[in-house]
């Protein structure tokens, strides 16, 4: 008897689960997204970079000591805005103006030696090679003249630009070398952008491709500058393992500072009437990607895509859909298969507004109908 009672009870329970699980499910057979069609639009392709910007080769200035010294007076300092032929930095002065005096002397002897030498030798004292001799000396006191005196210019470096400093190795007292930069000078109103493209990026790039730069990492907000690729390495870079691109601005360069960091976005290719969905429309699977497809029944239907290519807000779809097909836009990831899209909620047949039901149930008082009588408000069970 004990057993047959607790068979019962558990076909009892049984049921009761099963008939939760079919209310589960039928309360769960519908749910709410946003549905659109599917449009052909214009699509960008585009390809993304991260680099800096510099000043564009020939609008940049390097100077070193002209030999072994030390500094001993710096006019600058890093940033500063320097004109042609202000002082940067001064070496020590005393070891310039003894080379170029001691060069200059033996100059004056060589130009009195030759004299002598050639005078001799066209009256036939001296042999014609002793006046030869005294010739090549001679051109080689004039070349040490000419470089002592370079040097003595050069032990004080100007700027042969007008432009920024920025590049300063010089520290006062510090001994200077010729294979030392000491100081860099660039000009701000002609700047590029150098971008490292990955190589399977760099095989999509072209000279001339049109460039959108902006700042920092990543994109934010609108472009600050603009640009076309002006050249594209054959090579890859040994420290990053990318391959630089060169960009040159064309507008914008205002708002930029040499190295300074840069996003830049290059339009690739364009593309006319292809298939564009926004990017809430997509779900993830295991090996890409699917949209769900509504039918006009309003049953959702999975499909998987492929996609072309992203903008910010949107994706182009080279295969899986057609344009005018109904889709989820926004709720997809609480969609499956076969079930109910419903886009925008109605209300029952004889239910009441929410604040008619709260007026009337909680007060318990009598409301009117569309005809005027009296109609008392009652809840569902």
């Amino acid at each position: 008897m004990k057993r047959q009672l607790l068979l019962a009870a558990l076909i009892i329970s049984t049921d009761a689960c099963a008939k939760k699980a079919e209310e589960a499910e039928k309360a769960q057979a519908a749910v709410s997204a946003q549905v659109a069609p599917v449009t052909a639009q214009h699509f960008t392709e585009t390809v993304d970079a991260v680099g800096a910007v510099a000043a564009r080769p020939g609008h940049i200035a390097t100077m070193s000591a002209p030999s072994p010294t030390r500094v001993s007076k710096l006019y600058v300092s890093f940033g500063a805005h320097v004109k042609a032929g202000d002082p940067l930095v001064e070496f020590e002065q005393p070891a310039f103006d003894a080379a170029a005096k001691g060069a200059d002397a033996t100059l004056a002897a060589a130009e009195k030696a030759q004299e002598r030498t050639q005078r001799l030798a066209d009256a036939g004292v001296v042999p014609r090679k002793d006046a030869e001799v005294a010739a090549a000396d001679l051109g080689v006191a004039r070349l040490n003249a000419v470089n002592a005196k370079r040097a003595r210019e050069l032990s004080t470096l100007r700027s042969p630009i007008d432009g920024v400093v920025t590049r300063l190795n010089a520290v006062l007292g510090a001994s200077a070398d010729p294979s030392q930069v000491m100081v860099e000078v660039s000009d701000p109103s002609t700047l590029d952008a150098m971008l490292v493209l990955s190589p399977s990026d760099a095989a999509r790039v072209k000279v001339g491709d049109q460039v959108a730069l902006h700042a920092g990492a990543a994109v934010s907000g609108d472009a600050i500058a603009r640009g076309r690729v002006a050249d594209i390495s054959a090579a890859v870079d040994t420290s990053s393992r990318g391959v630089p691109a060169r960009v040159e601005l064309v507008a914008g360069t205002g708002a930029l500072r040499i190295g300074q960091t840069v996003f830049g976005r290059i339009a690739v290719a364009e593309h006319d009437k292809v298939v564009m969905v926004p990017l809430e429309a997509l779900v993830p699977t295991g090996e890409g990607f699917k949209v769900f497809v509504v039918d006009e029944k309003g049953i959702a239907q999975s499909r998987p895509v492929k996609i072309g290519g992203r903008t910010d807000h949107g994706a182009w779809i080279t295969d899986g859909l057609k344009p005018g097909e109904n889709i989820v836009t926004q709720g997809a990831y609480g969609v499956d298969d076969s079930t109910k899209v419903e886009t925008g909620a109605k209300p029952e047949a004889g239910s009441r507004k929410p604040d008619e039901k709260e007026e009337n149930g909680q007060k318990g008082e009598k409301g009117t109908s569309k005809d005027g009588k009296p109609a008392t408000a009652s809840k569902k069970p």
